[in-house]
């Protein structure tokens, strides 16, 4: 170890395995500071987790629905340690794999503690002090903690603890109604417990178009999943374990609701606050993100802020993104920016969603020349041979560029199928040689090109 580095990378969530091999590789000696597990959010308690239980839930499903296809499969019995066991075992191993390839990298020294700078060229680790040229905060965040009245007195579970459950929980209750929250939603309820989620908003998925967020929902409640819309915790109370009561208001009414379980999925803040970035003289907004210009510097031009801590994605790949975006400016590439990027990501309930560019809502407030099309999934050949015809699909285009807007697809494959329109937007290609596009059949993708002919404008 040393005391002086060219870099000093704070934190290890995804842009960390894309951009630090690079600088190693170009000689560059860097500090590598991580004082929890490897591999951020997105590996130790976001996507591989999540997904992992999603991908079990999906079985369990599927296999209730056997006599739909004709398949009888008897008793389904859902192994709840099993399940755990495999996704822990997957989150567990990804992480220990990518701190011993870190490890074992040329140039790279670890320092296992979290950092908080003394100055703006100097970061305390442990009981180090150490000093760099370049600094990169990769820092991520945590779950958002509201305050309602009795949640230090209740055993409530965020998005981490969660994914340490050892029983399946009888009733699990969800304050917040987001992309968290319903996807544990209806792994849990697919899985076998009782599920009720309250969002304090008018709907579901704050993002989505009304429209869009109504037909997830009643995906969700067709499956037994209670949601109360308008609904806004204001009192908790435990009075053993295994039994919590969660008072809120509903349009007036006082309401109440007992669970066995309580996951609080109200969003995420930045771990900026525990940084002590005012040593650094780093800026940040009102919600506390680090505010970073089209290249990822912060104020202070030798300062980087990469991932969720900057608020400006929030998704894995979008910090994967930021990482090359520093990347190419510290390199002399100079050729991704931030104002560059399409927004695009998806959300894995079943079937899922993907989205690319702009809402319809946003479109309309645009004032742009809009034209936009529609297919219900239920039409679709595909979809209705897989019998999985819940959703819809909805495409913007500019009447005047010719260019899209913006995709939206719920359904089956849409978290796969959106991302054939996001290259096509980047390239700024029209949406006329899209529908040129001969597709493979029989596939859910081929319609895509087929539903721009219903094409009309916004009214």
């Amino acid at each position: 170890m040393k005391n002086q580095y060219d870099i000093f990378w704070i934190g290890t969530g995804q842009a960390t395995g894309t951009i630090v091999p690079r600088l190693a590789k170009e000689g560059k000696k860097v500090a590598l500071a991580e004082g929890g597990r490897f591999g951020g959010s997105c590996v130790n308690y976001g996507c591989t987790p999540t997904k992992t239980i999603v991908a079990s839930a999906r079985a369990a499903h599927m296999a209730r629905r056997g006599a739909d296809f004709g398949v009888q499969t008897g008793e389904i019995k859902v192994d709840f340690s099993k399940v755990m066991q495999r996704q822990n075992h997957i989150r567990h191993s990804t992480s220990e794999g990518f701190e011993g390839w870190m490890r074992g990298m040329e140039n790279v020294d670890i320092y296992p503690h979290f950092a908080a700078f003394e100055d703006p060229h100097t970061v305390r680790v442990g009981d180090e002090s150490i000093r760099a040229e370049t600094i990169v905060i990769n820092a991520g965040g945590r779950s958002r903690v509201v305050p309602i009245d009795g949640l230090d007195q209740v055993d409530w579970l965020d998005n981490a603890r969660l994914l340490d459950l050892k029983e399946l929980p009888d009733h699990l209750v969800i304050v917040g109604g987001s992309y968290i929250s319903l996807e544990f939603a209806q792994a849990f309820r697919r899985l076998g417990s009782q599920v009720t989620v309250l969002e304090a908003s008018s709907q579901i998925m704050f993002r989505e178009d009304e429209d869009i967020a109504l037909a997830a929902q009643e995906i969700l409640e067709s499956e037994g999943i209670s949601i109360y819309l308008n609904a806004r915790a204001k009192r908790l109370s435990q009075n053993r374990p295994g039994d919590i009561e969660v008072r809120f208001d509903r349009d007036g009414q006082d309401v109440q609701v007992r669970g066995s379980h309580l996951l609080m999925a109200v969003g995420r803040v930045p771990n900026s606050d525990r940084l002590n970035l005012d040593a650094a003289g780093v800026e940040v907004d009102e919600r506390g993100f680090i505010r970073v210009n089209d290249v990822m510097q912060t104020n202070q031009p030798h300062i980087f802020a990469v991932g969720d801590i900057n608020g400006e994605g929030a998704f894995t790949h979008t910090s994967v993104n930021d990482g090359e975006i520093f990347w190419d400016f510290y390199s002399g590439a100079d050729d991704r920016t931030l104002s560059q990027r399409i927004p695009t990501y998806a959300m894995f309930i079943d079937p899922p969603l993907g989205r690319v560019g702009m809402s319809e809502k946003e479109a309309r407030l645009s004032e742009r020349n809009v034209l936009m099309a529609t297919r219900l999934m239920k039409s679709i050949s595909r979809a209705k041979e897989k019998d999985e015809t819940a959703g819809l699909i909805k495409i913007l285009v500019d009447a005047d560029t010719e260019q899209f807007l913006g995709a939206t697809i719920l359904g089956v494959g849409g978290d796969e199928i959106v991302n054939m329109f996001t290259p096509f937007m980047y390239a700024k290609q029209s949406y006329k040689l899209f529908r040129k596009a001969v597709l493979a059949h029989p596939t859910v993708a081929e319609l895509m090109p087929w539903i721009l002919d219903d094409l009309k404008p916004l009214i």
